[in-house]
């Protein structure tokens, strides 16, 4: 028992999780003994008790201060979208202090901080497929009220087309086999109505005092759709949009004035184009500035613009905060769709 002590005392910080991991393994052999091995248990376990692993561990460890960015970090998201060193070009090293788990858990943690928390909307998944019982097959040939020799015939040509069908079918999709049939998820019947669920349930009813949208393709759609009907609430709460090669359309979609106004100050679409990136792109339609995402590829101006993205988001946070106009390149944009 002394060695033990005279050991702990003369231990290293680093070392300490696995002599306390030792320690509780030989508490386990003793259990298994007789009277004496019982009375070392005890002892083992007042000596556990006056251990503070936490403190001794943050004893040899350096401050716990970290960059509030990821440049402070030296970290970059690379043309992959790869996080990688500045420097170096090396992929982020969890180890960057040795023998330091503690700090280097609390520096992982501190760099997956953008000070942003995350809602994913899943606008287009708005119904489930499931197979279709024999009970539901037979009820669906058996619901009419023809006349049997009639419906009879007209059974016969539907079994044989749908015989046709079903081979073409399988032909084409081997996995497809079973009849199914769809049924709607409540309440998100289509993109937009799950805009305004999600809306309702989760973000107007977050602590959140500042919400950016990143709305992608249709998902710009169902973001004015949402302005449509919770414009009030939207503007209360919303300080910037990103949209990227939106396919909303503010006239179709009978956006009024006042909406119209707002997306202009608040909304910005990256749309695909072989412009490089944040170059302004002419348009027609009098709703929001529209700059280039570097890419005309549709399904990345997300990736492509994320930077940009932040950044608007960034100036749009602090011209908020500080009352302070528009910068000039999206007050000349508003003058020139003002102007049209």
């Amino acid at each position: 028992m002394s060695s033990l002590l005279c050991r702990h005392r003369s231990v290293a910080s680093t070392d300490l999780q696995y002599l306390h991991k030792k320690v509780w393994v030989r508490m386990a052999q003793l259990q298994q003994g007789g009277p004496d091995e019982k009375e070392k248990t005890t002892a083992l376990k007042d000596l556990l008790s006056r251990i503070d692993l936490d403190e001794l561990m943050k004893k040899d460890e350096p401050p716990l201060e970290f960059p509030d960015t990821l440049e402070g970090f030296e970290y970059i998201f690379n043309e992959k979208g790869q996080l990688r060193h500045a420097k170096t070009g090396e992929p982020f090293v969890f180890n960057y202090r040795e023998d330091l788990h503690r700090w280097n858990q609390k520096r992982y943690e501190a760099l997956g901080e953008e000070g942003y928390g995350v809602i994913v909307l899943n606008p287009n998944e708005n119904y489930i497929e499931v197979e279709k019982t024999k009970a539901q097959v037979q009820l669906s040939s058996d619901s009419s009220d023809e006349p049997a020799e009639k419906r009879e015939r007209k059974d016969k040509i539907q079994k044989e087309t749908k015989k046709r069908r079903d081979f073409y079918e399988k032909y084409r999709n081997p996995q497809k086999e079973k009849e199914t049939m769809q049924i709607y998820i409540r309440d998100n019947g289509s993109p937009e109505e799950h805009a305004v669920y999600v809306w309702d349930h989760f973000i107007s009813q977050s602590a959140a005092e500042n919400v950016f949208f990143v709305a992608h393709s249709y998902g710009g759609l169902a973001f004015v759709q949402l302005m449509i009907q919770r414009e009030a609430e939207v503007k209360n709460k919303v300080t910037a949009v990103a949209l990227t090669d939106s396919v909303h359309n503010v006239w179709h979609q009978e956006a009024g004035k006042t909406i119209r106004e707002w997306m202009r100050e608040n909304c910005c679409n990256w749309v695909s184009s072989s412009e490089p990136l944040d170059m302004a792109v002419e348009s027609m339609l009098p709703d929001c500035p529209r700059v280039s995402a570097g890419t005309e590829r549709h399904e990345l101006t997300s990736w492509k613009s994320f930077p940009s993205i932040f950044r608007f988001f960034s100036e749009a946070l602090e011209a908020k905060n500080s009352s302070v106009k528009p910068t000039p390149t999206r007050r000349s944009n508003r003058i020139k769709y003002e102007e049209l």
